[in-house]
């Protein structure tokens, strides 16, 4: 389900109104020559993957940057890696699937897909035992809670090229795919 951005901004609002609400609630009053204004993000603890501005953009998990905490397996070197961290009850896989359906067939042999199932108990604890058996583990520790999020790594550094949620824009992807497949 998309959400419109004018209810992004509505949320954004709101959740500093509440931010604002409790740091005047929490910080005691002093006569101070200069006061403290708190510089917070609104609304990084409803979305872990917001970044500065988090209203600014449609898609505020859209980042770039960060490792997975080192090189991948061997048997992913050499071809751009696309992390999907999925559930069958998630509407924003749902959403997605299409979009990396048609990435699949248009990067066959150019890029390993890798799909960690969260879907139940037993699905995640096999995801992460496959996280963990290609070098992935520590990311998949991180992000096991984001399902409809999609990274993009490099293996040989295990840099974050891109990391998207709930975004079935294909070319946000193809044209971080084909830079990273060009340098190769």
């Amino acid at each position: 389900m998309r959400m419109s951005s004018g209810l992004w901004l509505s949320l954004c609002l709101s959740s500093l109104v509440v931010a604002v609400s409790l740091v005047t609630a929490t910080v005691p009053i002093t006569a101070s020559p200069s006061p403290v204004i708190a510089q917070a993000n609104p609304c990084a603890s409803k979305n872990p993957c917001a970044s500065k501005n988090p209203c600014a953009s449609k898609n505020p998990c859209a980042s770039k940057g960060g490792n997975v905490g080192g090189p991948l397996t061997k048997q992913l070197q050499g071809k751009p890696v696309v992390v999907d961290i999925y559930a069958s009850w998630c509407p924003a896989c749902t959403n997605i699937a299409p979009t990396l359906s048609q990435l699949k067939k248009e990067y066959a042999g150019k890029v390993h897909f890798v799909v960690l199932d969260v879907s139940d108990k037993s699905k995640a604890n096999q995801a992460k035992a496959k996280a963990k058996q290609l070098g992935l583990g520590k990311f998949f520790d991180a992000n096991k809670s984001q399902t409809g999020m999609v990274a993009i790594i490099d293996p040989a550094t295990g840099k974050i090229l891109a990391q998207h949620r709930n975004n079935s824009n294909k070319s946000a992807y193809t044209s971080v795919l084909n830079a990273a497949i060009s340098q190769r």
